[in-house]
């Protein structure tokens, strides 16, 4: 369990270094714990000129015709914890959890001067911290809103936590009963 703590923390080093270097590059991949192999993310998560309020509005229309929910992820390029979270969600197994149940949006916050209106509207304390995560039904009803930054220190967590919200936020399988002899 050490040497997994000593690659995550060499894991956190890395996202540091080429975060603040502002490459657009692909971050290498990296292999933790075993079999276990990361692929980081793109430095530039969140698109200067991407239209957020577009993006969700498209993310709400594919999700209810894919029967998913949609994940927001508030955050900022310069943000060593979202680099980290965005690890995690792309680890193997998070990663096939993540695409068969979310639609996925990055909501750039800038220097915390950006989207502002949305954190406001889907209930995001900024003032704690990103990453903050909300998840949106298809029909864009709020199913959960991270109120105390929950996410804001992914230092400190692994991807079993990832693994966690993603499969409690998950959309619920609606069956119908049929009456007997119908």
């Amino acid at each position: 369990m050490r040497v997994f703590k000593i690659l995550r923390e060499a894991a956190v080093y890395a996202v540091v270094v080429i975060a603040a270097a502002g490459s657009a590059r692909a971050l290498p991949r990296l292999s933790l714990h075993g079999q276990m192999h990361f692929q980081m993310a793109s430095a530039e998560l969140y698109s200067d000129t991407a239209n957020a309020h577009e993006d969700i509005r498209q993310a709400i229309l594919k999700a209810a015709a894919e029967h998913k929910n949609v994940l927001l992820e508030f955050g900022g390029n310069w943000c060593v914890d979202c680099h980290l979270l965005e690890l995690y969600f792309h680890d193997p197994g998070n990663a096939s959890l993540l695409a068969a149940n979310y639609v996925m949006v990055h909501v750039n916050v800038g220097e915390y001067d950006r989207n502002l209106d949305l954190a406001r509207k889907y209930g995001i304390p900024l003032s704690k911290g990103v990453p903050a995560l909300v998840v949106l039904d298809g029909a864009g009803h709020i199913l959960y809103a991270q109120r105390n930054a929950e996410f804001e220190n992914m230092r400190v967590k692994d991807s079993a936590a990832v693994t966690k919200f993603l499969l409690k936020w998950k959309p619920r399988a609606t069956y119908r009963k049929q009456r007997p002899g119908k």
